[in-house]
């Protein structure tokens, strides 16, 4: 007995894996997180097959019936957005399940962090600039545990990827401009990341607050920030060694100066 988490991707339905279009493909029940998961995705569902929205459903209720059906004898589809594996909620999920004894196979995809640095254009890693990337979100209410604070992980200087914090930016800029971030430190912003009504904000920190209120932004944002970000960032001399002509590695030799 078996339940598949798929991984939806950040929302343009041609964005999921291979093989989570499969298992949609495959199911015969199909619940899906239809607040955040693209609709599309559910025409590619098998005639007959039962397809349940969860947004207006608690934890228990919706296990029940992912246990119910799996019970039946059908198989089984959770279609979560992103990448399950970050803020997806599906560790409750799977608490409960092992419960009943039933096994669970994740199928990843791609998360929200990666689909807004593509619209933004950004490599996070930046060589001699930063090797780090932290994905966080701000306190809200859902706490973070006390070693997590913002200012903490801030003090870093690394890039770092803000989720579920787009009603939080002034707590969000406090706390950066505490560790000793400069106002003017890039800050990019993509509403609803590679959906039809996608937004791309760039500011700065200094800006972030009021440039997202301007655009109306609330919800269903991505905040990534951090030198990373500066547009001009190409127009620098940052070289990873991976292409330098000196650098030998298993596949090439590399040329002597």
């Amino acid at each position: 007995m078996k339940l598949y988490i798929v991984g939806a991707g950040p929302g343009a339905s041609d964005l999921i894996t291979v093989r989570g279009l499969r298992h949609i493909q495959e199911a015969d029940v199909v619940l899906y997180a239809d607040s955040l998961v693209n609709e599309e995705l559910m025409n590619e569902s098998k005639q007959g097959a039962e397809v349940l929205k969860t947004a207006g459903m608690h934890l228990e209720e919706m296990v029940q019936i992912m246990k119910d059906r799996i019970f039946e004898g059908k198989k089984v589809v959770r279609v979560h957005t992103g990448d399950p594996a970050v803020y997806g909620a599906i560790m409750e999920q799977i608490a409960l399940l092992k419960k009943e004894s039933i096994e669970v196979e994740i199928v990843p995809g791609v998360s929200s962090v990666f689909a807004s640095a593509a619209a933004l254009g950004a490599e996070l890693t930046i060589p001699d600039l930063t090797q780090t990337v932290i994905l966080t979100r701000a306190e809200g209410r859902t706490p973070v545990p006390d070693r997590e604070k913002l200012k903490d992980l801030a003090m870093h200087n690394c890039t770092i990827a803000l989720f579920l914090s787009a009603t939080l930016t002034k707590k969000v800029v406090a706390e950066l401009l505490d560790a000793g971030w400069s106002p003017h430190t890039p800050v990019g912003v993509v509403y609803k990341a590679t959906w039809p009504d996608e937004i791309i904000v760039r500011s700065t920190l200094m800006q972030l607050d009021e440039d997202m209120r301007k655009n109306g932004i609330r919800k269903q944002a991505m905040i990534i920030a951090g030198w990373a970000l500066e547009e001009q960032i190409h127009e620098k001399d940052y070289r990873s060694k991976l292409y330098d002509k000196a650098f030998t590695h298993g596949y090439r030799r590399g040329v002597k100066a």
